[in-house]
């Protein structure tokens, strides 16, 4: 092991069939091998490691807990605008979801969290693929390679976040739940 080197964080980058991007974020010790990995497990999938930043925005979200003051995205809402907020909205377990650009992410939690009293559940910046450019995945072999990619990336112990533009075509509950499990969002 190589103690005292110090972690690089890098952002890999790669397009599958049928227009699937993907980013991978990394922290690791050793760059090159990760990125040696990156591109045989891609390239073994029939994908090659292209760029895909245009396919994604760079946001910052906040999640506020659901609490038991019935404090709502109505109530928070003018202020979190003037903390930078871009939207609201709740997640499914009625959590407050905020988004926000990327430098506004602290600014934001800490203003909310401390005049609302709410608890900060996740705070971080993630890559949202744009709308326009989302990738229906139907049943096929194109999905059966795309999933064992997943799991092959998130195996490798320096992934710390994979994001794609996949969105779900026709495909069954449990096969797009194969999916999603190996996916940040």
């Amino acid at each position: 092991s190589s103690e005292g080197k110090a972690l690089e964080s890098l952002t890999f980058e790669a397009v599958m069939p049928p227009s699937l991007a993907l980013i991978v974020e990394v922290e690791t010790e050793s760059k090159l091998y990760v990125l040696q990995e990156l591109n045989s497990m891609v390239k073994k999938r029939n994908g090659s490691a292209s760029a895909s930043k245009f396919f994604f925005t760079r946001r910052g979200r906040v999640v506020f807990e659901k609490n038991d003051k019935g404090i709502d995205v109505d109530q928070i809402m003018d202020d979190a605008i003037e903390a930078g907020a871009e939207d609201l909205g709740n997640d499914e377990d009625g959590n407050i979801v905020v988004w926000t650009e990327p430098t506004e992410t602290m600014h934001l939690c800490k203003t909310i969290a401390s005049k609302f009293g709410l608890k900060v559940l996740e705070s971080d910046i993630i890559w949202q693929p744009n709308e326009d450019t989302m990738a229906k995945l139907d049943a096929s072999e194109a999905q059966v390679e795309f999933r064992k990619l997943l799991k092959d990336i998130r195996s490798l112990p320096d992934v710390q976040a994979i994001y794609s533009n996949v969105t779900r075509g026709a495909i069954s509950d449990e096969e797009w739940d194969k999916i999603e499990e190996y996916l940040d969002s």
